[in-house]
């Protein structure tokens, strides 16, 4: 007889530990190390709390409407905020939130970012898709935004969608270049 799946142990904190994370690693490391070192954390989170996402029904046994439908409530049920699945493009496709957690409105910082989430959805939805989804931030409240939208998709859908946004596209002409 198999034993029974460990999931992994959730406590709750305040969501100003994001802003205090962030801000302590900035002071004792710079902007992109600490950028590099929340993306990593919240990947190695994400892969973890697969083990608690699957505790909700056989993921491949899942149609699409009601798979998405328990990713929205897993985040929402553990005070993440509201997070809607959008996108008719082939290669990506979007996560919205008007209230995502770690987000700080207001913070005036032009290079805020949600950095732990977008490391914890990429390794999360890896984890449930048994290979890698890469996950960018593409639109953050911190940064002034209405919104927090992570695009995900391959790897190289990613990497390319960055280029053009890079090269000064808003985002829906970056999609359409793709």
């Amino acid at each position: 007889m198999d034993a029974p799946a460990k999931t992994p142990r959730e406590i709750a904190v305040p969501i100003s530990i994001f802003t205090s994370l962030r801000n302590a690693l900035e002071k004792e490391a710079g902007a992109l190390p600490t950028i590099h070192a929340l993306h990593h954390a919240g990947y190695e989170a994400g892969t973890a709390a697969a083990a608690s996402f699957a505790g909700t029904g056989d993921v491949t046994a899942m149609g699409q409407s009601t798979f998405w439908a328990k990713f929205t409530d897993f985040f929402s049920r553990r005070g993440w905020g509201t997070l809607g699945r959008s996108g008719e493009h082939s290669a990506i496709a979007l996560l919205t939130s008007p209230d995502w957690a770690e987000a700080s409105p207001g913070a005036g910082d032009s290079n805020s970012s949600c950095s732990f989430s977008a490391g914890f959805l990429s390794g999360l939805l890896s984890e449930l898709a048994g290979g890698p989804v890469a996950v960018l931030e593409v639109d953050c409240r911190a940064r002034g935004d209405e919104r927090c939208c992570f695009a995900f998709g391959s790897e190289v859908a990613v990497h390319d969608l960055y280029g053009h946004l890079l090269d000064g596209s808003d985002l829906d002409g970056a999609l359409a270049a793709l």
